[in-house]
């Protein structure tokens, strides 16, 4: 199994319920595909650096993952088919990129204990 980042757009006009419901029906899906869910980050509304679809924010969205690369592919198309989501980016870690993921999840958490 190989690890996987992705990062997904989702609609501004959507309520907090609707964007919960879109994670969770990815979620879901790699889940009953046998992935494990190694880190999940909702990165809230943010400026785009520029214009698609006549938004300029999206809610982003983060995923990380180990799974089956024969799993990508049939993410990918219920990305291209979902309405909500604006923009994904899915890549596969190499052992330098899951270290630094490690090291920022590390960081994250740190930060969120010192506020």
């Amino acid at each position: 199994m190989n690890q996987y980042e992705t990062v997904f757009i989702l609609n501004p006009v959507l309520s907090d319920e609707q964007i919960k419901e879109a994670v969770k029906k990815y979620e879901d899906f790699l889940t009953s595909n046998g992935a494990e869910i190694v880190n999940k980050e909702d990165w809230g509304l943010r400026k785009l650096a520029y214009s698609i679809e006549g938004k300029k924010s999206g809610f982003y969205q983060l995923m990380e993952y180990k799974v089956d690369g024969q799993h990508i592919d049939p993410l990918e198309t219920m990305f291209r088919r979902d309405e909500r989501v604006m923009r994904f980016l899915t890549i596969r870690l190499d052992k330098h990129a899951i270290e630094w993921a490690r090291e920022r999840v590390k960081r994250r958490k740190q930060d969120k204990k010192e506020n």
